[in-house]
C-alpha cells in the first residue's frame, strides 16, 4: 500500500500532516506518492504546487530516510509544449526539495504529443537521473501498447507502474481485458487508485458526514457509489470490519496488483486502511467472492 496526497496536506493542520507522516513510517509503507496543483481556493503562496510545498515539508518533519522510500509524482503536460517534461519535473523536484523521484507517472498526453515524443521525453529523464523509472496515468489499453512498441524499436526503458481508478464503481481500465494484457505484455504493476470513491464506499454520507459528495448532484461516479455505500456498509456490520475495508477488498484481487493509493487525513485513518490487508488476508473465498459480487458493471 502506499500513500497519497492528492488535496490532503495543504488542508489539514501542519500537525496532523506529520502524524499522518509518522504512521505510515510506522506501518512500514515506503511508497509516497506526491503531485502538483493548482491553488484552487486562492489562499495558496502560490498559483500552482503548493501541495508539493507542504508534502516536501512533512516528509521531512517525519524523519524520512530518502535512500529508505519511493516516492512519485505525475507529468500533467499541462503547459505543453511550452513546458517539456524535464521542465515541469523540475519545477516539481524544486518545491519537493528532492533531487530525483523514484516514479514518474505521465499522466494521459494531450493529442497533440505523439507516443514517440513522450517516450523519449520520459526516458531524457531517466538518463538524466531526475527520474529512476517512469509510468503511466490514466492511459488506455492501446496507448500502453503503443508506448511497449515504441520502447522496443528505440531501446528506451518501458513503463513499470500504470495507475488507474479501481474501485467498486470505477473499474473500467483494470477490468478491461485488453488492459491486462498490455500490463502482462509490460510486466507493468497496476497501482490502484480512488477505492473508496472519493469516501463514498466507506458510508460516510449515509451517517450524514460532510465532504465533496455530500450534494446531491454528484457526478455519476459519486452517486454510484453513494448508492453502493449502504452495501457495502451492510456486508461489513455482518462480517465485523470496517466498510473501507471492503471496498479494499475489492482492488486487492485486481490482477496485475502492485500497490493501492490511498490519502489519509488522520493517523487513525491511516492505519485503519493499512489493516485492511489483515482483513482481506482472512477472508475466505465466499468472503471474496461476495465483494466481487457488489461491483456496478
Amino acid at each position: 500500500m502506499s500513500l497519497g496526497s492528492w488535496r490532503t496536506f495543504e488542508r489539514i493542520p501542519r500537525e496532523d500532516g506529520v502524524a499522518v507522516m509518522r504512521a505510515a513510517r510506522e506501518a512500514g509503507i515506503d511508497f509516497l506518492d506526491d503531485a502538483r496543483y493548482d491553488d484552487e481556493d486562492g489562499t495558496a503562496p502560490i498559483p500552482t504546487g503548493y501541495s508539493e510545498v507542504v508534502w516536501g515539508e512533512l516528509f521531512r518533519a517525519a524523519g524520512w530516510a530518502r535512500d529508505e522510500v519511493t516516492v512519485a509524482n505525475k507529468l500533467w503536460w499541462q503547459h505543453w509544449p511550452d513546458e517539456d517534461a524535464a521542465a515541469e519535473l523540475d519545477g516539481s523536484l524544486g518545491r519537493m526539495g528532492l533531487e530525483h523521484v523514484d516514479l514518474i507517472y505521465a499522466i494521459r498526453p494531450p493529442e497533440q504529443l505523439d507516443m514517440p515524443s513522450l517516450v523519449e521525453q520520459v526516458a531524457g529523464l531517466i538518463d538524466s537521473g531526475r527520474a529512476r523509472h517512469w509510468g503511466t496515468g490514466m492511459w488506455s489499453a492501446e496507448q500502453h501498447h503503443d508506448a511497449l512498441d515504441v520502447c522496443d524499436r528505440i531501446g528506451a526503458p518501458p513503463p513499470v507502474a500504470a495507475q488507474m481508478a479501481t474501485s467498486l464503481v470505477d473499474h473500467e481500465g483494470p477490468s478491461d481485458p485488453a488492459m491486462q494484457r498490455a500490463l502482462e505484455r509490460g510486466s507493468i504493476g497496476l497501482v490502484a487508485s480512488y477505492v473508496l470513491a472519493g469516501g463514498t464506499l466507506t458510508g460516510k454520507y449515509l451517517r450524514g458526514e460532510t465532504g465533496r459528495a455530500a450534494g446531491d448532484d454528484d457526478p455519476p461516479k459519486l452517486a454510484a457509489g453513494k448508492r453502493l455505500g449502504e452495501r457495502v456498509v451492510a456486508l461489513a456490520d455482518d462480517w465485523g470490519v470496517p466498510p473501507s475495508h471492503v471496498a479494499f477488498a475489492y482492488a486487492f484481487q485486481h490482477p496485475n496488483l502492485a500497490s493501492i493509493v490511498f490519502g489519509a487525513s488522520s493517523a487513525d485513518q491511516l492505519r485503519e486502511n493499512v489493516a485492511a490487508w489483515t482483513t482481506y488476508d482472512a477472508l475466505t473465498d465466499g468472503q471474496r467472492a461476495a465483494v466481487r459480487e457488489l461491483e456496478e458493471a
